[in-house]
C-alpha cells in the first residue's frame, strides 16, 4: 500500500490555529487588519490569508465584507458588554450604601473599563477607525456603542436619583471618559512608559470622578 501523503500548503500561508474555532480565527484576523488599515483597504483575501484559510471559508463564516465588518465590531461589543454590565451590576447594589459607596463603586468600574480597553488595543484602534468616517456606518455606533454608553449614563441618572451624587448631563460625562479612555490607549501604543502611564492615568480618572462628585472618605 503507497503511503499516505499530507496535502501541501500554499507557500507563505500561515497555519490555522486548530484550537480555537474557524470562526473565531477568522474574526481576529478581520479585527486587527480592519483596525489598522480600515474598511477601505482591507480585502477578503488578504483576511483569508492572515487567518491561514481560504476566502471561501471567510465568506462562508461572515459572508461579504460589509458583513464581516460588523461582525467584528459585535464580537468586540459582546466582550465589552459582558465585563461593563457585571460592573455596573455591582456599582448599582452600592448605591443604597450612601454617596461615598457610590463613588468608590464609580472609580471601580472606570478601572474595569480601562483594563478591558488596555487588554485590548484593538478595540480603540477599530473604533477610531470607524470614527475618522463619521457618517459612513454610522449604525455600528447604534448596535455595539450606544447600548453601553446608555448602560453606564443610565447608572449615572440612577446615582443621582438617590442622592448620591448630582449629574445634569450623563450622556457627556459617558462620552467624555470614553474618549479620554481611548486617547490613554493611543498614549500606549505609540510607546508612553507602560506601567507608570497605566497607574498614573487612573488616578487622574479618579480624581476627576472625585471633582465631578466629591471625594469619598478613606
Amino acid at each position: 500500500m503507497a503511503a499516505m501523503t499530507m496535502p501541501r500548503r500554499r507557500p507563505g500561508r500561515p497555519r490555522r490555529d486548530e484550537t480555537r474555532p474557524t470562526r473565531e480565527v477568522v474574526l481576529t484576523a478581520a479585527t486587527a487588519l480592519f483596525a489598522e488599515r480600515g474598511f477601505d483597504a482591507v480585502g477578503l483575501r488578504e483576511v483569508a490569508a492572515a487567518a491561514g484559510v481560504d476566502v471561501a471559508t471567510v465568506a462562508h463564516h461572515t459572508g461579504t465584507k460589509a458583513a464581516l465588518y460588523d461582525a467584528c465590531f459585535a464580537r468586540v461589543f459582546a466582550a465589552e458588554r459582558d465585563v461593563l454590565t457585571e460592573a455596573a451590576e455591582q456599582a448599582r447594589t452600592a448605591l443604597d450604601a450612601g454617596p461615598d459607596a457610590a463613588r468608590r463603586a464609580l472609580h471601580e468600574l472606570v478601572d474595569v473599563f480601562v483594563d478591558f480597553l488596555e487588554d485590548r488595543p484593538e478595540t480603540t484602534a477599530l473604533w477610531l477607525r470607524r470614527w475618522l468616517e463619521p457618517q459612513r456606518h454610522a449604525e455600528l455606533d447604534q448596535r455595539y456603542a450606544d447600548p453601553l454608553y446608555r448602560l453606564v449614563a443610565e447608572l449615572l441618572t440612577a446615582a443621582a436619583a438617590t442622592g448620591a451624587l448630582a449629574e445634569p448631563t450623563p450622556h457627556i460625562t459617558v462620552r467624555s471618559l470614553v474618549w479620554a479612555t481611548h486617547g490613554h490607549v493611543v498614549a500606549l501604543a505609540a510607546g508612553a512608559p507602560g506601567a507608570r502611564e497605566r497607574r498614573e492615568f487612573r488616578a487622574f480618572v479618579h480624581r476627576l470622578l472625585d471633582g465631578l462628585y466629591g471625594s469619598p472618605t478613606p
